[in-house]
């Protein structure tokens, strides 16, 4: 009979024990949740303060002025402002250093210009371990087409075939906008394939680059259709080749290099949004949504094609293989520049 009590007694016990441990696992998951729902809360609440968006050439740039467009359309996504600062030096590497340096919280942000930033650590003597894996891709903005212009009235050219072949007998200043940026390149192959004198002069910016072309300074202008529409309106400079493989639409009279003397050399520029690597994918999936919604509104199209800026909004992992394309391509003619 004691025998009985007692196993009846320790049953009693197991149960009470293992109904304990099911209350406490289950006030644990609770605690678990409520604190994820308390973060993914806490989370949605981004954005709470101004953003900084870092680019990394001059005020008065291609990149600068579609950042100054794009952002009135970007704060009413996000609804705080967006504030665009001017980093220039060191081929776009002092912004986008600055950018890297950052916290990855989503309230510091930047332009990434290609293929300009491949030459920051392509370059064994910048010594830099940063490459394109340390920002966190957001979004293409533009792709913007290269050109070649001179001052509106040297007379010595009347179209891009007068130039090339001057060029081929005498020495000519060249802008760039920094060693191994597209224009730089461009410039460099054009001395190589077609045997023309062209002299780099660097310059912080396209603002400053077209100013010295208009004053008289440099002789030639690579810049790009967004950077030279105005002045052109304006009468300034006269753009002689496009350097794509189509024209386009904004100036249909302009003809390609190579519809011109047969050169296939191309170049563009892509300026897209990043910030630093390791920024919460739901902040940055918000930041996609809103860039993108801000692109797409038409007042900004319309905006930027009269810029003569084409709005991309590569994102996500394409925005990243684009890129990845672009450096291959950066690979490829870096002998140029004895890297």
């Amino acid at each position: 009979m004691k025998k009985k009590i007692s196993m009846a007694v320790a049953l009693i016990l197991m149960f009470v024990l293992v109904i304990g441990c099911a209350q406490k696992e289950t006030g644990s998951n609770s605690k678990q949740q409520t604190n994820a729902g308390a973060s993914s809360a806490k989370k949605t609440e981004y954005p709470t303060k101004p953003i900084t968006l870092i680019v990394s050439y001059a005020a008065g740039g291609g990149t600068d002025l579609g950042a100054r467009l794009l952002t009135p359309y970007l704060e009413k996504e996000l609804g705080v402002p967006v504030v665009v600062e001017n980093k220039p030096g060191g081929g776009g590497w002092v912004g986008w250093a600055e950018m890297l340096g950052a916290k990855p919280d989503g309230y510091t942000l930047g332009y990434v210009n290609a293929p300009a930033v491949f030459a920051g650590y392509l370059n064994p003597s910048a010594k830099r371990k940063e490459t394109i894996d340390n920002f966190e891709l957001i979004m293409n903005h533009v792709i913007d087409p290269g050109v070649i212009a001179v001052r509106a009235d040297d007379k010595r050219f009347s179209n891009v075939k007068d130039l090339i072949e001057f060029a081929k007998k005498n020495e000519l200043s060249a802008n760039a906008n920094g060693v191994g940026t597209e224009n730089h390149i461009a410039a460099l192959q054009m001395n190589k394939e077609l045997g023309t004198k062209l002299r780099s002069v660097q310059f912080s910016g396209s603002a400053e680059s077209i100013t010295s072309v208009i004053g008289g300074h440099v002789d030639v202008l690579f810049a790009k259709v967004g950077e030279v529409l105005e002045p052109m309106k304006a009468g300034q400079i006269k753009i002689l080749a496009v350097m794509t493989p189509e024209r386009v639409p904004q100036l249909p009279d302009v003809p390609t290099l190579k519809e011109s003397i047969g050169s296939n050399i191309e170049y563009h520029s892509l300026r897209g949004i990043a910030g630093p690597k390791g920024m919460d994918p739901q902040i940055v999936a918000k930041l996609q949504d809103a860039f993108e919604k801000a692109m797409k509104n038409p007042e900004h199209e319309k905006k930027m094609s009269d810029m003569g800026l084409k709005v991309d909004g590569t994102k996500g992992e394409a925005f990243k293989q684009l890129l990845k394309k672009e450096e291959a391509s950066m690979v490829e003619v870096k002998g140029l520049l004895g890297w």
